[in-house]
């Protein structure tokens, strides 16, 4: 077991409970619904349930891959087949969620569930279509697996026309084999660069943890492979060893680093940039998506005006 690293003062972020988060706390379990904020133990959620927001997580709560930062529970490869089979009920009772709470933009994100030929992928289009079938117009991210890169998987989610595509590449070129055996750094690009392809003016997304030992040429790598797949949003932030069975940290990156990062990032030309230590892949995604969408519609005004 690896001993967990005490956080930094200014690295602690307070847990709060109020009435808002713990009633979206008791209404998710009520309805049988996962969320990620829960699974990975993300020290934003009592934060996000105030706010009344989760980030629903779809296709049961047991990954098929075990990934040394996450704390999402996993399975043995020889007991994949003893995995329940996608809930036709969950998209339903996801759109159900979305509508008491009035949402208008949604995070949707799975387990990796390689134990399926399509990874999930009707499962995902089935709930986005869900969601956007309510009779209110809401904006839907989703934050998929890597489908093992397979174009068939990719092009089924998109078929649901999701607003954002978001895909994590977690951690840089040299940590992904030990950070994420059964991944890939190249994998993930390319799942990025697919979208692209068959969507040019698709929102796509990753994020990034940081402490795991990555050097500063490592990340500006990083963000320049980004920016060359067409990447429009990046998320930045400090990776918390949740378990003792986790990874341990490398090292609390500073404040100021993080406002470097971002810097460096956008000089490259990625977007929309949130870096902080805080920050998540679905954590505040709605002024994320409102910030890209803001710098392409004044994009199309200038050309106009060229016109």
């Amino acid at each position: 077991m690896k001993e967990i690293a005490k956080k930094p003062l200014w690295l602690r972020k307070k847990i709060f409970y109020s009435e808002e988060n713990l009633g979206l706390y008791r209404l998710i379990k009520e309805k049988g619904i996962h969320t990620v904020c829960e699974e990975a133990r993300c020290p934003n959620r009592s934060e996000c349930y105030h706010d009344k927001t989760a980030t629903f997580l779809i296709l049961g709560r047991i990954c098929t891959r075990s990934c040394q930062f996450c704390s999402v529970e996993s399975m043995s490869e020889n007991l994949r087949d003893t995995l329940a089979p996608p809930d036709p009920q969950e998209a339903i009772r996801v759109a159900e969620m979305v509508d008491i709470l009035g949402l208008d933009y949604v995070v949707l994100t799975s387990v990796t569930r390689d134990d399926l030929s399509d990874g999930g992928a009707r499962h995902f289009a089935r709930s986005v279509r869900a969601v956007k079938g309510l009779e209110r117009s809401v904006l839907v991210e989703v934050l998929t697996p890597d489908f093992k890169a397979d174009k068939d998987s990719i092009k089924l989610v998109m078929s649901s026309e999701p607003d954002v595509y978001n895909h994590n590449i977690e951690t840089v070129e040299r940590l992904s084999p030990v950070i994420r055996r059964q991944g890939g750094y190249r994998l993930s690009l390319s799942v990025l660069e697919t979208v692209k392809t068959m969507r040019p003016d698709m929102m796509t997304k990753s994020g990034i943890l940081v402490g795991l030992g990555e050097s500063r040429e490592e990340m500006i790598r990083l963000f320049q492979d980004l920016k060359s797949v067409g990447c429009d949003i990046l998320t930045i932030g400090q990776y918390l060893q949740p378990t003792r069975r986790n990874i341990a940290v490398r090292e609390y990156v500073s404040e100021e680093t993080f406002a470097e990062y971002e810097s460096e990032a956008r000089d490259i030309g990625i977007a929309v940039v949130q870096s902080l230590p805080y920050a998540r892949s679905s954590y505040r995604a709605r002024e994320s998506y409102i910030s890209r969408q803001k710098a392409l519609d004044n994009n199309k005004d200038k050309l106009n005006l060229k016109e």
